[in-house]
């Protein structure tokens, strides 16, 4: 009985040959040893023409399987051709506006419109779609919460701080803490404090830099220094009762506040030790002062004034007719200053010690007048040396005391300024950059 060979890598399984194949003759396997013609093998010869002349598979729409069954197409395979659903882009978007919970309102209509879209067009995004309505929810019941707690104009107050490169703003009479307890470098904010108790400086001015364009660092700080010291007895009108180791500071903008629209400098008093602090409030202009400690160091103010524009020159050789001018300002201001005194009707426990000043004030005008219209140098200290005694800050002292004011004149003369009722030359000065 004949073994018919196992199928071959050209032959499927299952696969016969033809009917009508000659007997003997080798149907569609090759022989086995294809190197060794045979002459009666019509496929070797080419002469065999049969109805397997393409080969010996069968043509149609489906391969025949071995097992009789045509193979079939998988319904959702991976097939490029099979693409899944697309996402709805409003989806997307509601759960993007419910997770920052920005515009919470619109969140919730992107999100109901999403979900209509998605049932007509059978798109992929509903849990999308849910979860930013839910959260465009909570969002817009935070924002209701916020309104109805005024919750909404603090929060637009720190947005608007933050906008404008972290400014603050401080009023006159404010005391704070500053960042790592010193005046120096970039603010960025501040603690207030109560003034009575101990803090890190005291806010007694505020003033605008001047010019359209920014200056630069220095010549705002130069704008600072100026501005600052001119006014610090208007708010320390008893320079006296300001401590030696007070001086004055200030904030002033830096190129980025600038942009958007910081122009102020904030004047301040704080302590020249690093590690100092003040105690209560340097505070003594109208608000604190009685009426005749008012009318005394208003006058007295007009001749400090005074005092405090002398000339650059030292030296009266160096600078003759300067000297000449400043002496002829002192004069003035003394006319002016027992002008104010005269005026004011005093206590009767002060308004001696105050007529006695005034005799004092009177001559040292004199003197002064005279130093103005001085020929030359020696003239001029001639009577300036006159008129400077005559009003001495020691001879001030019996009427402080009379007064209820501070007695003490200032070692350095306080901050800013010098002569008359002040006593002496304040210097130095720095400030913080916000």
């Amino acid at each position: 009985m004949a073994i018919p060979p196992p199928p071959g890598p050209q032959q499927p399984e299952g696969q016969h040959p033809p009917q009508g194949t000659p007997p003997g003759a080798p149907g569609p396997y090759p022989p086995p040893n294809p190197h060794i013609p045979h002459p009666q093998d019509p496929y070797q010869q080419g002469a065999y023409q049969g109805p397997y002349q393409q080969g010996p598979y069968q043509q149609g729409p489906y391969q025949q399987s071995p097992y009789g069954t045509p193979y079939q197409t998988w319904g959702q395979g991976y097939s490029p051709y099979n693409r899944p659903a697309p996402v709805n882009g409003l989806a997307i978007a509601a759960l993007v506006l419910g997770i920052l919970c920005f515009l919470p309102g619109v969140g919730l209509v992107l999100g109901i419109v999403s979900l209509v879209q998605i049932r007509k067009r059978g798109e992929r995004g509903k849990g999308m779609a849910i979860g930013g309505i839910v959260m465009s929810s909570i969002g817009a019941l935070l924002v209701a919460l916020m309104f109805a707690t005024g919750g909404a104009d603090d929060f637009w107050e720190g947005f608007s701080e933050g906008a404008a490169g972290s400014t603050f703003s401080l009023t006159k009479g404010e005391c704070f803490d500053a960042p790592g307890d010193t005046l120096e470098g970039l603010a960025y904010d501040v603690d207030k404090v109560p003034c009575a108790g101990k803090h890190d400086a005291e806010v007694f001015a505020s003033v605008t830099v001047a010019g359209d364009s920014f200056p630069g660092d220095s010549a705002v700080t130069d704008q600072a220094d100026d501005k600052c010291y001119a006014l610090t007895d208007t708010y320390a009108m008893d320079v006296w009762a300001v401590p030696d180791d007070v001086d004055v500071y200030h904030f002033t903008p830096t190129l980025q506040s600038w942009r958007v629209g910081d122009r102020e400098i904030t004047c301040m008093f704080g302590n020249t030790d690093g590690q100092g602090t003040l105690t209560g409030s340097l505070r003594k202009d109208v608000t604190t002062l009685d009426g005749d400690q008012f009318a005394y160091l208003s006058a007295a103010r007009l001749l400090n004034t005074a005092m405090g524009s002398a000339p650059e020159e030292e030296y009266v050789e160096d600078d003759l007719p300067g000297h000449k001018k400043w002496a002829d300002r002192v004069s003035d201001a003394i006319v002016e200053q027992t002008g104010q005194l005269r005026r004011h009707t005093f206590d009767p426990v002060a308004s001696d010690k105050v007529d006695a000043l005034l005799k004092n004030l009177d001559r040292s005008q004199k003197e002064w007048e005279k130093a103005a219209g001085a020929p030359d140098a020696d003239t001029f200290y001639a009577h300036y040396e006159k008129g400077r005694k005559l009003i001495d800050a020691k001879a001030t002292v019996t009427t402080r005391e009379a007064l209820g004011l501070a007695t003490t004149p200032p070692a350095g003369g306080g901050p800013g300024g010098s002569g008359g009722d002040r006593g002496g030359d304040g210097e130095g000065g720095s400030g913080m950059e916000v």
